[in-house]
């Protein structure tokens, strides 16, 4: 079974996110999408744990299983028998930084390859920040976080708690 995993923060998971995973999921028999904890991010607009249910409610493929990690992207790759890591690239900026990633992984953990998917021209400006800021000012997310969590998303972005 080849086992690929999709890491991230997805705070909260995007469009442009959803879109790379589920593609993934069309490539391998099994994705992991794992809630990296980011000690270089400031602070989160949702806990892991309601991330991973925003992440669970927002996938449709059968293949695709969420879980999280505070460690090493790797060490959970190996533990998990992963072949591959798969990650989005939007821009050149993306690139720079991923590749970097990609190559201090493949050292650490040669049998795994990095894959990089390119995200659709619709999702190239997109990210978390982005949607966060945008909702922060009362603009319209709906064509930027699935449908599923939109109501949760808003209602944080008004301090509202996404569980009532």
């Amino acid at each position: 079974m080849k086992i690929a995993v999709c890491p991230g923060s997805f705070d909260p998971i995007t469009l442009g996110h959803l879109d790379i995973i589920e593609r993934a999921a069309e490539l391998f028999d099994k994705v992991i999408v794992v809630v990296m904890c980011n000690s270089t991010k400031k602070s989160s607009m949702f806990s892991i744990e309601e991330r991973i249910d925003l992440i669970k409610r927002s996938v449709s493929k059968n293949n695709i299983e969420v879980d999280t990690y505070s460690g090493l992207l790797v060490d959970y790759a190996a533990k998990k028998n992963a072949v591959a890591i798969v990650k989005g690239l939007r821009a050149m900026s993306d690139f720079d930084y991923e590749f970097q990633q990609a190559l201090i992984n493949k050292s650490l953990l040669p049998q795994v390859e990095t894959v990089f998917l390119a995200a659709k021209g619709e999702n190239m400006f997109l990210s978390s920040s982005m949607v966060k800021e945008v909702c922060s000012l009362n603009g319209d997310i709906s064509r930027f976080v699935p449908d599923v969590i939109l109501e949760d998303v808003i209602k944080r972005c008004k301090g509202e708690n996404s569980n009532d």
